[in-house]
């Protein structure tokens, strides 16, 4: 990575400040879209540049109507060192390369993590930081810009905090601790800042994972979990994973999206939201289908607003993230093996489980595999109203691999026995795509029966 830009300024009273520059050229001028505006007659709009040209500093006048002065010499474009003093107007600039902070955190990191913090953990952590930070760095302004960006990786998720705490950021990928990504308004982006070392991203990774008692080692390298508001997390580590740890947030809003915001944004028209409406209450057993990031689990919270509260609600989940506002509300979350291989808690022993309960509905967040037989039959069986999720891509896909995820139950069914369990047990698959930055609903079919070794489905609304 390129060292920082550092610019120096002092005006005619001098009063002097600093700015850091993240970038390898600078743009100086009176404009205010420059990078380092200077408002004054005697500057032009764009006046001159500094960049970084084989890991040294060059100044460029851009033939600017004033000129620029080096130590009282006019030029045009000439190489710097920290000692040189630029004149441009009224203005004295100084010029300095700053070494990239992020080994230094990294060091300071290390240096951090393995002293003990006392009794009172987050204080002493403060306390030890800001010693080593001075130890290494000096007390100057190297300190006071490395000691804010250490703290952060040390007491919350880093470089990922100010995505998270963004409502605009949709998706957050890290892809090893020295590239992140996230998707903003459908189109994803390269982060400007990454974690300072594997070992920060790993403790980050830590502290997502101890509150919700999930599993991560070499012999256990994948997991699915949450964070504290719901959002959905993938990790997976090395020796899975050839780019070091990488770690995937499926972020969701802190407000469940209504019908009625879904309308708003285009994601469904309103005789579609209206006839899905009726069919919740009407207690008709619905499937969501979609790719990857369509938006099934929001449209699955706001059918579930439709619900009347004097009905008993049983939502089973793999890593708990649906947000349902229910009086009468019983959540159910699978569970992984621990170290010794022992008390795995799946998705379909919850289903099983939950018949038990004396549920009104079941809603299974998403169904994965062998799971979807027990839960057909508890549709078949008393417990209409249910609602699920699955990954496909179109809506016969969908009951396809409803078929498939059945024969994974190793029942022993025969195909056609399957076909008319699922013909008698869904009433309605709605199905949804991306469409450039919207997530839409693409479709609505119901389920008729089966003609031949087909199940038949009709069309109710369908967007050409």
């Amino acid at each position: 990575m390129d060292p920082f830009i550092r610019v120096s300024v002092k005006d005619q009273s001098n009063n002097s400040r600093s700015h850091l520059f993240q970038k390898g050229m600078v743009v100086i001028g009176k404009n205010n879209t420059s990078d380092l505006p200077l408002n004054h007659p005697l500057v032009s709009r764009q006046h001159s540049i500094a960049r970084i040209n084989n890991s040294e500093l060059e100044y460029e006048d851009l033939k600017s109507t004033n000129g620029s002065l080096i130590n009282g010499e006019r030029i045009t474009i000439r190489a710097l060192t920290s000692s040189d003093e630029v004149k441009v107007g009224p203005f004295t600039l100084t010029f300095d390369l700053v070494p990239n902070f992020r080994p230094l955190i990294a060091e300071c990191y290390k240096r951090v993590i393995s002293e003990s913090p006392g009794d009172d953990f987050e204080a002493g952590v403060r306390e030890n930081a800001r010693r080593i930070v001075n130890e290494m760095c000096g007390e100057g302004e190297n300190a006071e810009k490395i000691y804010p960006l250490l703290i952060e990786e040390l007491l919350t998720y880093g470089p990922l905090d100010e995505l998270l705490k963004d409502p605009s950021v949709t998706e957050v990928m890290v892809n090893g601790f020295g590239e992140i990504y996230f998707e903003k308004e459908g189109e994803l982006i390269l982060h400007s800042r990454q974690f300072s070392s594997e070992i920060s991203l790993r403790n980050c990774i830590d502290r997502i994972l101890i509150p919700t008692g999930r599993r991560l080692d070499e012999a256990s390298p994948m997991v699915d979990s949450r964070l504290p508001d719901g959002s959905r997390v993938n990790i997976i580590i090395p020796p899975i994973s050839l780019n070091g740890p990488c770690l995937t947030i499926r972020k969701f809003s802190k407000e469940v999206a209504s019908i009625s915001q879904l309308i708003s944004l285009g994601s469904i028209k309103e005789p579609e939201a209206e006839f899905l409406r009726n069919a919740v209450k009407e207690k008709r057993n619905i499937v969501i289908t979609g790719g990857t990031g369509t938006g099934k689990t929001t449209l699955l919270n706001a059918l579930a607003t439709f619900i009347p509260n004097n009905e008993r609600l049983v939502t089973i989940e793999d890593a708990a993230e649906l947000k349902l506002n229910h009086s009468h509300l019983i959540r159910l979350e699978s569970r992984p093996p621990n170290v010794e291989g022992k008390g795995e808690i799946t998705i379909r022993q919850l289903v099983r489980n939950a018949l038990r309960m004396r549920p009104d509905r079941i809603i299974v967040g998403e169904c994965r595999g062998a799971e979807s037989l027990d839960m057909l039959q508890a549709m078949n069986t008393g417990h209409p109203g249910s609602l699920t999720t699955l990954h496909a891509n179109t809506p016969t896909d969908g009951l396809r691999r409803l078929e498939t995820m059945i024969l994974m139950a190793e029942m022993g069914l025969p195909l056609r026995a399957i076909r008319e369990q699922i013909s008698s047990a869904l009433d309605l698959v709605v199905h949804l795509e991306r469409k450039e930055t919207k997530r839409i609903v693409q479709s609505i079919a119901e389920v008729c029966h089966l003609e031949g070794e087909i199940i038949a489905m009709r069309t109710v609304y369908k967007i050409e």
